[in-house]
C-alpha cells in the first residue's frame, strides 16, 4: 500500500495569523482560521467586517452587511429556541440559494443544533425519508417547495413547526427580511401549523431569550456535529453524513492555504445547499475568511453572474465546463473568416504552450512571444467577457473531465483544474494547487489530509476532514472508516511520483467485460460527451458483456440549434431522437470519441434516448451523477436489443 503522509502544518506564521487587509483596510479572516468552532469564526468575522457586505444578490437588490447577518442568525436563534431547539437537534432546510439559508443554517448552529439542507428536487417521500432519518421537529422552506413538504408532513408526526420564508412568494429585501412580514398579503393564508420567518424572527429578539442564545453558543464544542449532508443515493437510499465542527474548519483552512484567496475575495452561491461543495466553498469558506456571497437562485442563470461578480473562486461540475467550451467554439466559429483563423492560430499555439509545460519540456521564446501577444490581445479580453479576469482558482469535481477542456481553459488564461473530495471528507481531499497544476490529476493532498492506495487500487483518506460517520448507520460507518481511521473512498486511483493523485473511476462501477476487461465507463463516457456538443449525457454499458454500448442523451440546448441549421427547427428532443441526420451526427461523435480509446473501451453500438434526463429524476442524483442500476433497470430492453 502506498502511501502520502498529511502535508506538513504551516507555522501560524504560514497559515497567515496577521490579519490580512482587505481592500478597504478592514481585517479579515486568518484570525477565525484559529477558531475551535464554526460559531467562534462567525463571531470573529462578524466583528471585523461589520459594516462590510457579507451576502448579496444581482444588482445589489439585497444585501446583507457581517453585522448584519450575525445579528439576524442570532434572533432567528431565539426565534427557534423559544419553538424548543436545543443543543444535539436538527433543523430542515428545503431553500434555495437566498440570503435567508446563511440565516438560518447559523441560527441552528449558534443553538449548538444541526442544520440540514434537503435537495430542492426531491419528491415528497424522499423530501420524508432524510426528515424522518434526522427526527428534524422543525423545518424552514420557500414557498415553492412548500406543496411537497406539506405532502410528507402527512407521515412525519415529529415534524412540529414549519417556518415559511416567503409567505406571498417575494423576493426578500435588502435587509433580507420578506417583504411581506408579519400580517403582509399573503401572511394570513398559511396553512395550519405554518408561521412565517419574521414571526419566528421577531419572536426571539427579547433580552432573556437572547441571553439563552448566548448561553447556548458558549457550550458549542468542535465535535459537535455541524451539518448532515446526504449523499445522493446512487445505489439506494442516502445516507447522512455527519460532519463536525473540527471537520469543517480542517476542510476549509485546507483549501485555503492550498488556494491562498486574496482578501476581499467573492464567490457565487449556486449549488444546492444539501450539497458539500456549496456549504464548503459558499458557507463556511466565507465564513472564516470573510470572502463576500453573491446568491444566484436559479442555477441556469450562473453564467450570467460571473461577469458582475468577477469571483476569485469559481467551482462547477464538468457538462458546465463542456458546454462553455462548446460555446467559445460555436462563437468562434461565427466570426469572419479572418478574425477566426486568426483567432484559431492564437489557440493553437496556447494549447501547444500548455502542453509542452505539462509535460515539462521548454517552451520555445518564439512561441512564448506568440501566445502572450495573444493573451494581450485576444484572450485577455474573453477572459473579462466572461467574468474570470480576476480568478485565483477555478475549479471543477464530481467527475472526470477531459483533458481538451482543461487544456483550452487554460489556454486562453482560466486555471482550470481538478479537485477531489466526498461529502464523508468535507468536499476536501485533493486540490490542484494554482501555481503546479497538473491536468489529467486531482492534485495532491490537501494541507492535513493523509492519503494512501490499498493494494486493489482503492483510495483510502485520513485526517481532521473525515466525517463522524454515517447517521442512524453505526453497521455502514463501521464498513466506510477501518480500525486504523482510514476512511475507504470506494474510489480507484493511482498517485504520479510527484505525489498527484488520478482518479481512476468508483470500484463498484467499474465494467468488467465477458473477457474480464477492466474499465472506466466514467473515461468512456467523458470522451463521448467532449466529442460533440449534441451529447448531453452519455451511459456506458458493457459489464460482462462482449462490447460496449451506450445510451445516447442529447444536449437539451444544442439539439435544437443543430436542428434549426438542418431544416428541423421545431423538432422535440423525442422526436430528434429519431432522425437519421440525427444519428448520423452523434454516429460521428461516436466515431471521434472511439479514435481516442482502447480497442476494448470503443463503443459498438448506441442507442438515443427519446427526451432529456434531469438532476434528481430516475436517472440522475441531485448532482447530476448516473444512477446506473436504475439505468440499467429502466432501459433494460433498449441495452438488451444492442445485443441482440
Amino acid at each position: 500500500m502506498s502511501s502520502i503522509p498529511p502535508t506538513t502544518a504551516t507555522s501560524q506564521s504560514d497559515a497567515g495569523s496577521a490579519l490580512r487587509t482587505a481592500d478597504d483596510a478592514s481585517p479579515v479572516g486568518p484570525a477565525a482560521a484559529h477558531a475551535a468552532t464554526m460559531v467562534e469564526a462567525f463571531a470573529i468575522t462578524s466583528a471585523a467586517l461589520g459594516g462590510r457586505v457579507a451576502i448579496r444578490t444581482k444588482g445589489d437588490a439585497q444585501t446583507l452587511t457581517w453585522a448584519q447577518w450575525h445579528q439576524r442568525s442570532q434572533e432567528l436563534a431565539g426565534g427557534l429556541h423559544r419553538l424548543g431547539l436545543r443543543r444535539g437537534e436538527t433543523l430542515a432546510l428545503l431553500l434555495g440559494n437566498r440570503p435567508e439559508f446563511h440565516v438560518a443554517d447559523m441560527a441552528a448552529v449558534l443553538l449548538g443544533a444541526t442544520p440540514f439542507s434537503i435537495y430542492q428536487t426531491y419528491a415528497a417521500n424522499q423530501i420524508e425519508f432524510v426528515i424522518s432519518d434526522a427526527d428534524a421537529r422543525i423545518a424552514i422552506v420557500e414557498r415553492q417547495y412548500l406543496d411537497r413538504l406539506l405532502q410528507a408532513r402527512r407521515n412525519l408526526p415529529h415534524l412540529e413547526h414549519v417556518i415559511l420564508v416567503d409567505p406571498d412568494g417575494a423576493e426578500p429585501d435588502s435587509g433580507g427580511q420578506s417583504r411581506s412580514g408579519t400580517g403582509a398579503p399573503g401572511a394570513g393564508s398559511l396553512p395550519a401549523g405554518v408561521r412565517t420567518l419574521a414571526d419566528v424572527e421577531a419572536s426571539g429578539r427579547d433580552e432573556q431569550t437572547q441571553r439563552e442564545v448566548a448561553e447556548a453558543a458558549a457550550q458549542v464544542g468542535p465535535e459537535d456535529i455541524l451539518t448532515l449532508i446526504y449523499t445522493s443515493g446512487t445505489t439506494g437510499p442516502p445516507k447522512g453524513v455527519q460532519l463536525c465542527h473540527r471537520n469543517l474548519l480542517s476542510a476549509v483552512t485546507g483549501i485555503e492555504r492550498m488556494v491562498q484567496f486574496p482578501a476581499g475575495s467573492r464567490v457565487i452561491s449556486w449549488l444546492p445547499a444539501a450539497h458539500i461543495a456549496e456549504r464548503g466553498a459558499h458557507h463556511y469558506l466565507p465564513i472564516v475568511y470573510g470572502l463576500q456571497i453573491t446568491s444566484c437562485p436559479d442555477p441556469r442563470e450562473v453564467m450570467a453572474y460571473l461577469p458582475e461578480v468577477r469571483p476569485q473562486w469559481f467551482f462547477a461540475v464538468p457538462r458546465i465546463w463542456e458546454k462553455l467550451k462548446a460555446g467559445l467554439e460555436t462563437m468562434l466559429a461565427g466570426l469572419p473568416d479572418e478574425q477566426r483563423e486568426r483567432t484559431e492560430r492564437a489557440l493553437g499555439a496556447a494549447v501547444e504552450k500548455v502542453r509542452l509545460e505539462q509535460r515539462g519540456e521548454p517552451v520555445p521564446a518564439e512561441l512564448t512571444a506568440e501566445v502572450a501577444l495573444a493573451d494581450e490581445q485576444i484572450f485577455a479580453g474573453l477572459r473579462a467577457m466572461l467574468g474570470f479576469d480576476q480568478v485565483k482558482a477555478v475549479n471543477v469535481g464530481a467527475a472526470p473531465t477531459p483533458v481538451e477542456v482543461l487544456e483550452l481553459f487554460h489556454a486562453i488564461g482560466i486555471p482550470l483544474s481538478e479537485l477531489w473530495g466526498m461529502s464523508e471528507t468535507c468536499g476536501a481531499g485533493c486540490v490542484n494547487p494554482p501555481e503546479k497544476i497538473k491536468l489529467g490529476t486531482v492534485g495532491p493532498p490537501a494541507p492535513g489530509v493523509e492519503l494512501s492506495i490499498a493494494d486493489d487500487g482503492e483510495v483510502l483518506v485520513r485526517g481532521d476532514v473525515v466525517m463522524l460517520g454515517y447517521r442512524n448507520a453505526p453497521e455502514k460507518t463501521a464498513e466506510a472508516i477501518d480500525a486504523d481511521g482510514w476512511l475507504h473512498t470506494g474510489d480507484i486511483g493511482e498517485l504520479d511520483d510527484d505525489g498527484y493523485l488520478k482518479i481512476v473511476d468508483r470500484k463498484k462501477e467499474l465494467i468488467i467485460n465477458a473477457a474480464g476487461k477492466n474499465m472506466s465507463p466514467a473515461n468512456i463516457e467523458a470522451a463521448i460527451k467532449s466529442a460533440s456538443p449534441l451529447i448531453g449525457q452519455a451511459c456506458a454499458i458493457g459489464d460482462a458483456r462482449p462490447y460496449n454500448t451506450a445510451l445516447i442523451v442529447l444536449d437539451a440546448d444544442f439539439a435544437p440549434l443543430w436542428a434549426a441549421k438542418h431544416a428541423l427547427a421545431g423538432r422535440t428532443l423525442e422526436e430528434l431522437a429519431d432522425e437519421p441526420a440525427m444519428r448520423a451526427a452523434v454516429q460521428q461523435a461516436i466515431d471521434a470519441a472511439n479514435s481516442t480509446l482502447a480497442r476494448v473501451e470503443q463503443i459498438k453500438k448506441f442507442t438515443i434516448v427519446r427526451g432529456d434526463w434531469l438532476a434528481g429524476q430516475d436517472e440522475l442524483t441531485p448532482t447530476m451523477k448516473l444512477k446506473r442500476k436504475p439505468i440499467a433497470a429502466k432501459y433494460a430492453a433498449a441495452i438488451e436489443a444492442m445485443y441482440a
